[in-house]
């Protein structure tokens, strides 16, 4: 199984604080990995960080704010001071906000589309200036089943967003694979956590999401965890360019 082995890799999950992101972070550091963990707040990285470390790899917390250009490269710049390459990038930082279409501020739209799709891509941008020197890496975005398909409730800024990491997806792959930057996202269909507890907890909305998947669940962060790990590990050396869908077969129908 050696083609899954990640020992002294160095992978950075934004996002890292909760959720899907200290999932992988974990998961990533049980492979062998040193894991940097980011996130805006520093406080809850930092048990993160630890844990990583009882596991006997190293690990960073950094603070950082996707959307904002000098922030993601200060973040690069902080981590490239403590290890001497970067070898795998998961962006796993995002946000949703549920309203109607029609009244939806549209400050509130851009807020979501600049966490999910603008955030996305300076973090890929900044990764990449080193994966380029280094001409190798890996890198996984974290998109949805609402990339590609539509809602009935309140997913108006959310899905573009996911649809627009889809297609970023791609382009990169497309325009760095001559540096041997290999690029893909997952593409969960709805997970349990914290961001999205809330809704899960309306009989309603957790029946019509049921109803939709054939397994007859949703996700659970743990789930990610395997696409995870193929997509970073040698295993996937050339697969590029590709939305992987962990959704339980909600887009087999």
């Amino acid at each position: 199984m050696s083609i899954f082995d990640l020992t002294d890799k160095v992978a950075i999950v934004i996002g890292g604080s909760g959720g899907i992101g200290h999932t992988l972070a974990i998961a990533l550091a049980k492979a062998g990995a040193d894991v940097v963990v980011s996130s805006r707040r520093l406080d809850k990285l930092e048990p993160v960080a630890e844990e990583i470390r009882a596991l006997g790899r190293k690990s960073l917390a950094v603070s950082v704010d996707v959307t904002q250009e000098q922030s993601v490269a200060d973040m690069v710049t902080n981590v490239l001071k403590e290890f001497p390459r970067i070898d795998i990038l998961i962006n796993t930082a995002g946000l949703i906000i549920r309203k109607p279409a029609e009244s939806i501020p549209i400050d509130e739209w851009q807020k979501v589309m600049d966490v999910n799709a603008r955030g996305t891509f300076i973090c890929c941008q900044a990764v990449a200036q080193t994966m380029i020197k280094q001409h190798a890496g890996k890198i996984i975005n974290m998109s949805s089943v609402r990339g590609a398909y539509g809602d009935l409730l309140g997913a108006v800024a959310y899905s573009p967003s996911k649809g627009a990491i889809n297609i970023l997806t791609k382009t990169l792959a497309c325009e760095w694979a001559k540096y041997n930057i290999l690029v893909n996202a997952i593409a969960p269909t709805i997970v349990e956590t914290d961001l999205t507890r809330g809704a899960l907890t309306d009989p309603a909305f957790a029946q019509r999401i049921k109803a939709r998947i054939p397994l007859g669940r949703w996700a659970t962060p743990e789930d990610i965890v395997g696409p995870t790990l193929f997509l970073a590990s040698n295993a996937s050396d050339f697969i590029t360019g590709q939305i992987i869908y962990v959704d339980g077969g909600t887009t087999t129908w």
